[in-house]
């Protein structure tokens, strides 16, 4: 506020902090000076990124502070760059001269071109995270491989058929490393294809009842996708497809699981009754082994957790745990979303419903070790390891929560994994614990998954 008043600029404002404050470093001195939060800061910097035309960086409110606090940390190139353009200052102003090597000062690029092919006018700390072939990429070359098929055979066949149920399988597999709007405009485009084809009239019958098949599995897709997107009414709508489709084809397995995804959705609007009957349903429909072990857990004891119906739950566990060890393959990759690291997750949750707390901590922790880190399994299991850790480690479990937010961006921050933050928020408001007023400042700033204009976020 002196420094106001004397009319001093950034840079003498920055110098008097620090002469008041020995303790505050450089960067952190500057950010001050301008009187932004470290929120302000990442947004500043993320409006430079859209500015130039890119998907920004997953800059983080732990990230800054450690520049600021620790001396062995520092941004790479790239992150300077933008700080300086966002603080109006010179990497020696800011304390981190080390490009001066690099770009004399004043002299800092405009435009950082990261994740672009054009490696000739990347900068030097943008140069090594240029990639050529992405799973962006590889999506639209399975939809155009199915279109080529049905050009070469506009009636369908069993080759046709084939295609479709590799293009049903890429889609399932390769799911957690999409945004789930990019995956959805693909799968759906693939399901036009399908139909397209269905509708003339022409197909054989054999080849048909592939087909809708296939239309099946990628409306149960579609259905899961809408629900990650946040997008409740449209996931119904396309699992009740599904789930049509998998009766008229008497695939078992695909009814069970579309039951099972709409049990999924009636939990997230606290319809606990309904989820229950759709998850008796899946649980009678599901084939013996892992088809029938995760109707159990991911639907049948999830919804009986959430109504504190503790003897059945652990019922449905022991079920679920049967059907395991009696599945030969147990959980090898290609089974449409359950593994390891889900089933302990749906154990995590379903106790901490039931108020089991310790319980719900080691299951937690046995799902993170089964994930990779930074995708939505080891966020989802993350945040469920925050809320068991919530009532009696409050800071641990914000600075967790932190962390995802650090690691995972918003674009790929699942319906489910917001919905978790949102009640870890909810339970640490007013703990006077570390990280605790960050996490809800992130929360409540934190980019919606469609914008109210119906925009996916990139």
């Amino acid at each position: 506020m002196r420094c106001e008043r004397e009319r001093l600029d950034t840079e003498q404002t920055a110098a008097e902090i620090r002469r008041a404050l020995p303790e505050v470093r450089q960067l952190e001195a500057w950010r001050l000076a301008l009187g932004w939060s470290r929120a302000e800061t990442i947004t500043q910097v993320k409006a430079l990124y859209v500015a130039d035309g890119l998907l920004p960086r997953s800059l983080s409110d732990p990230m800054l502070c450690r520049w600021e606090h620790d001396p062995r940390e520092r941004p790479d190139r790239e992150y300077t760059v933008m700080l300086c353009r966002a603080y109006g200052a010179t990497p020696a102003q800011l304390g981190l001269g080390f490009l001066e090597q690099v770009f004399p000062e004043h002299e800092l690029p405009t435009v950082i071109r990261y994740g672009r092919p054009e490696t000739d006018t990347c900068s030097a700390g943008a140069r090594e995270m240029v990639v050529h072939m992405t799973t962006a990429a590889g999506l639209p070359a399975v939809r155009e491989s199915l279109q080529l098929a049905l050009l070469a055979d506009p009636h369908g066949s069993t080759e046709v058929t084939e295609l479709a149920d590799a293009a049903v399988e890429h889609y399932a597999l390769t799911y957690p490393k999409h945004p789930p709007y990019l995956l959805f405009e693909e799968v759906r485009a693939a399901r036009g294809l399908l139909t397209d084809c269905l509708v003339t009239g022409h197909v054989h019958e054999q080849v048909a009842g592939g087909l809708h098949r296939n239309v099946g599995w990628l409306s149960a897709l579609m259905g899961n996708l809408a629900f990650h997107l946040d997008d409740h009414t449209g996931a119904r709508a396309h699992l009740a497809t599904a789930t049509a489709y998998g009766t008229r084809t008497d695939d078992a397995r695909l009814t069970a699981w579309a039951l099972g995804a709409q049990s999924m959705v009636a939990r997230a609007e606290n319809r606990y009754e309904n989820a229950l009957a759709y998850a008796e349903r899946a649980v009678a429909h599901a084939p013996a082994g892992l088809p029938k072990a995760q109707a159990h857990a991911w639907a049948q004891l999830t919804s009986l957790a959430g109504l504190g119906r503790e003897q059945e739950a652990d019922t449905a566990l022991t079920a679920a745990a049967r059907e395991l060890e009696a599945d030969p393959v147990g959980f090898a990759p290609g089974r449409f979303g359950f593994d390891a690291a889900e089933y302990t997750l749906h154990q995590a949750e379903s106790a901490i419903a039931l108020g089991h707390h310790n319980r719900a901590r080691s299951a937690a922790e046995t799902s993170i070790a089964s994930t990779a880190v930074a995708t939505p399994g080891w966020a989802a299991a993350t945040l469920v390891l925050a809320q068991a850790e919530a009532p009696t480690q409050p800071g641990d479990a914000a600075q967790r929560a932190l962390d995802v937010l650090a690691r995972v961006p918003a674009a790929r921050l699942r319906s489910t994994s917001r919905a978790r933050l949102t009640r870890l928020d909810q339970v640490l408001a007013g703990v006077p614990a570390t990280g605790v007023g960050d996490l809800h400042e992130r929360v409540r700033v934190l980019v919606p998954l469609i914008d109210n204009h119906g925009n996916a976020s990139t």
